[in-house]
């Protein structure tokens, strides 16, 4: 899911507790907070599994802190050190016991890897000594949504995604995401094109890596991404921002930011009722509309836990969140971090990805509904998948590449994919 409050070890965030003197200081706040200048040099990644116990139920939040030890993030241990595993990676647990590694950021991909493999490696074995399992898959497709984070945070996002059915509870316990995390640019000019290209990729990438195709509860209907599907079914104020009109996505996430309803306001510890009045923004609560409700103006540290509620398929964090694929089968989510360090390698082959994915741009519908089989997003993958197998770093990482090209030209699923190598190895 990937929707939790804790931030990656990326650089350069610190919570600033001072006062917002007006929406253009907040705006220019925001724009500095979320895009970092600087020559686009590191990458990372998340990755998230769905857990259970040895009866395949889910694990409690209290075996999951004790398996964890002083890797448990402190929202299932308050007084955890939530120490990093020795890859550099946090641990966090989302509210339906998914359980996800944030790296650290590294200029080389291979490292990443490495690093994330390793750790995936001590977190699988820390588990597997209290008896709980983890599994890689973008959804649940056997057990109902069940949310065992009790934080208020949390209770107001139920509260908040109940008005769409079931899409946003199942969000929120039964999908889980592959991340990949890129800088944003050294000046305003290369933010814009890179930004422009991972949100034109969307569509196309989405085909590719799509491998959901059963989620449990979810209303009647065939779709290749049922974790992409509960996302375009949430709230489009907080899920779904205009980038299409946006000539500056520095101002204008900004100016988005700030319009885009609270999801909580937060209080002491002691009040677990952190639901804002109904459709104010943070404009609103800035602006003193909130007086009366909220008894404060916000801070800047209220400004940036505003920031973590906001869920735009590409985020931006400081660095650019890339958050629109499904967790990969077994070891394949080393492919998407691949691909993402080869397609954004330079501004040349930045304007060519965006070139060959501006057809399908806006096809998040299709793409998640349709995955591979739609013939536009295919020959979109294989062309894009083509484009990063040539400008690929190493040998080993064009291998992959190419090997996903080849995938998407059959018009199989990654899911498909593993499922045929299991079959072939079994013969």
């Amino acid at each position: 899911m990937a929707v939790t409050l804790e931030r990656s070890s990326w650089p350069d965030y610190a919570p600033d507790q001072g006062e917002l003197s007006s929406r253009a200081a907040a705006e220019a706040y925001v724009g500095g907070v979320c895009f970092k200048l600087g020559p686009p040099a590191l990458i990372g990644a998340e990755l998230e599994w769905l857990t259970a116990g040895p009866t395949g139920s889910r694990p409690s939040l209290d075996q999951l802190a004790v398996a964890l030890g002083p890797h448990a993030p402190t929202s299932i241990a308050p007084a955890s050190a939530a120490v990093p595993l020795p890859g550099g990676s946090l641990v966090t647990v989302e509210p339906g016991g998914q359980i996800e590694l944030s790296s650290a950021p590294f200029a080389d991909p291979a490292a990443l890897t490495q690093h994330l493999r390793a750790d995936a490696a001590r977190l699988r074995d820390l588990l597997a000594a209290r008896e709980i399992s983890i599994f890689a898959a973008a959804a649940d497709a056997g057990r109902p949504a069940e949310r065992l984070l009790r934080l208020p945070r949390y209770t107001a996002m139920e509260r908040r995604f109940d008005s769409v059915g079931p899409f946003g509870t199942l969000m929120m316990c039964n999908t889980a995401a592959t991340q990949v995390s890129v800088d944003a640019g050294a000046d305003p000019a290369e933010i814009r094109a890179r930004w422009t290209a991972l949100y034109a990729l969307g569509p196309t990438l989405i085909a590719a890596f799509a491998c959901s195709p059963r989620l449990h509860g979810v209303p009647p209907g065939d779709w290749a991404s049922q974790r992409m599907r509960t996302w375009l079914r949430l709230d489009h104020s907080r899920a779904r921002p205009p980038v299409a009109d946006w000539a500056d996505p520095i101002a204008s996430y900004a100016h988005w930011a700030l319009d885009v309803p609270l999801l909580c306001v937060r209080c002491t510890d002691a009040d677990p009722d952190w639901s804002p009045p109904p459709g104010a923004t943070f404009a609103d609560w800035l602006s003193g509309a909130l007086d009366d409700e909220v008894g404060r103006r916000p801070t800047r540290a209220d400004l940036d836990y505003h920031l973590t509620t906001l869920f735009p398929p590409v985020r931006p964090s400081g660095h650019l969140e890339v958050r629109y694929l499904d967790t990969q089968p077994g070891q394949s989510w080393t492919t998407p971090i691949h691909l993402f360090d080869a397609l954004l390698s330079t501004p040349a082959v930045v304007a060519e990805a965006t070139a060959i994915a501006a057809p399908t741009a806006g096809e998040w519908l299709t793409s998640a509904r349709c995955g591979l089989l739609d013939p536009q997003l295919r020959r979109a993958a294989v062309d894009v998948l083509d484009l990063a197998t040539d400008r690929a770093r190493t040998p080993a990482a064009a291998a992959e590449l190419a090997a996903a090209a080849r995938r998407c030209r059959s018009g199989r699923s990654p899911l498909a994919e593993v499922d045929s190598a299991r079959s072939g190895s079994s013969r």
